[in-house]
């Protein structure tokens, strides 16, 4: 076969064409993971409907071509458009968050991971249950369903390496011979391979020490991703789009999330802030009438006439995006009026947001116009260190930058205590929160 160039390219297709479908297999179960898997399930109804042969489903139901992919972008477009999406939007009152961000090819690789699931507790071949007598767990996904493909694999590149080693052994008896060499016949793979190290062991030492070096560098790297909770979007019970009430018509942040300004929480909104609007907002299509009608289920209001309040209420379970551990502290108030801080410096332009709110990537928020730049990931202590060390709490000698006299006192302290740190400080012309005491533990950690 090693002799042959048309082998070694059917060879080289092979693993080529193995590797893509492994590649494109482990995309669609890491997306199914991050985006689909809070609310749906292979084979089983939860809070969504189970996906498996969901495409097939849609085609069988009449829905239009592309409709399945539009219903993913944004759900709302889909139903506006489709007749069989807007079927399908009433299957469950909790509405699905949108994926704009999600390619063709990414959704088609999430249904081909889920297609290809098998149904968790089918019984075996013959009838029989588990040795255990336990059935799996619905919903549970399988780690090694794919080892077999890796499996395969490493046994291919194994047989190709020892083929090659033998033809090379081979051809190396074949040369000694001719040569009048004595040969090494008798040498196992492991006795030469020795003779080689040590032939060449400077070589060997070095290339060993690098890759010890790659090893222990690789587990660090793999330790700071403990923690990381970029892009964490959970589902919500209404499909809240921020864009629409922040952006187009324009309301405040600090309307709705009205502690923001007196409390270590930012806190959500009651039911009756909403209706201050929705008692004559109902929406303009089927879909937004669909989500207000939660809300006037939660506040116990009925809208046919004049409406009224009929006292049967539906409590909105909200979903907590952003989530610290306990043993970290974050006042919304010190950061929103002492510190002056933009609440798009660390939730993102949601004036823009149409899907739901997550937690955004320190790039996304570095696109913001006005932000302070950072370089480490989100909600990690290296974020907020990072922010209290470039960001100025006052600007220039003696000013009072918040005009209430705050900073005016922490400007006149420094300058009659000691003279010298505080020129230090304002060498940069601004005083940094780390500067006034940020990167003390006990400014975060109780």
């Amino acid at each position: 076969m090693f002799r042959k160039f048309r082998n070694w390219c059917f060879s080289a297709l092979t693993i080529v064409f193995v590797a893509g479908t492994t590649t494109t297999y482990a995309q669609g179960d890491a997306l199914f993971k991050a985006k689909c898997a809070s609310c749906h399930q292979p084979h089983k109804n939860g809070t969504g409907p189970k996906l498996f042969q969901v495409r097939q489903k849609w085609s069988d139901g009449g829905a239009k071509e592309g409709s399945i992919y539009q219903w993913v972008n944004n759900w709302q477009t889909a139903a506006a458009s489709d007749p069989y999406a807007q079927t399908v939007s009433t299957w469950s009152p909790t509405a699905m968050s949108a994926f704009p961000e999600l390619k063709k090819e990414e959704i088609n690789s999430i249904m081909d991971w889920v297609d290809s699931q098998p149904e968790p507790g089918a019984a075996a071949a013959d009838g029989s249950t588990p040795a255990d007598g336990m059935t799996p767990v619905d919903g549970e996904t399988e780690d090694s369903s794919t080892s077999w493909i890796w499996i395969i694999l490493g046994v291919i590149f194994i047989t190709i390496i020892l083929a090659i080693g033998g033809v090379r052994r081979q051809l190396k008896f074949v040369s000694d011979e001719n040569a009048g060499k004595d040969s090494s016949d008798n040498l196992t793979y492991s006795e030469e391979l020795k003779a080689w190290a040590w032939k060449y062991k400077t070589y060997v030492g070095i290339s060993a020490l690098v890759v010890v070096i790659s090893l222990i560098v690789t587990l660090f790297l793999g330790l700071y991703s403990i923690g990381v909770v970029e892009e964490y979007q959970p589902s919500q019970p209404i499909a809240f789009p921020h864009a629409i009430h922040a952006g187009i018509n324009g309301i405040d942040c600090k309307y709705c999330h009205n502690s923001v300004t007196k409390s270590k929480s930012a806190g959500l909104p009651t039911v009756n802030i909403c209706m201050n609007c929705h008692k004559q907002v109902i929406g303009r299509t089927p879909a937004q009438q669909e989500q207000i009608a939660k809300i006037y289920d939660a506040a116990g209001w009925d809208p046919a006439g004049a409406g009224k309040y009929t006292g049967k209420t539906n409590p909105i379970i909200w979903n907590k995006v952003h989530v610290l551990p306990d043993h970290v502290y974050f006042n919304h108030s010190q950061h929103v009026v002492v510190g002056g801080i933009d609440c798009k410096q660390c939730h993102g332009d949601m004036t823009k947001m149409v899907e739901t709110a997550k937690v955004q990537t320190t790039a996304e928020l570095n696109k913001v116009e006005g932000n302070v730049p950072l370089t480490k990931p989100t909600m990690t202590m290296g974020w907020c260190i990072e922010c209290h060390g470039v960001k100025e709490i006052s600007t220039g000698a003696i000013t009072d930058t918040k005009k209430d006299g705050y900073y005016a006192e922490i400007h006149k302290r420094l300058l009659n205590n000691d003279k010298t740190l505080y020129g230090k400080y304002l060498q940069d012309g601004k005083v940094t929160v780390s500067e006034l005491g940020g990167w003390e533990c006990a400014k975060c950690h109780y």
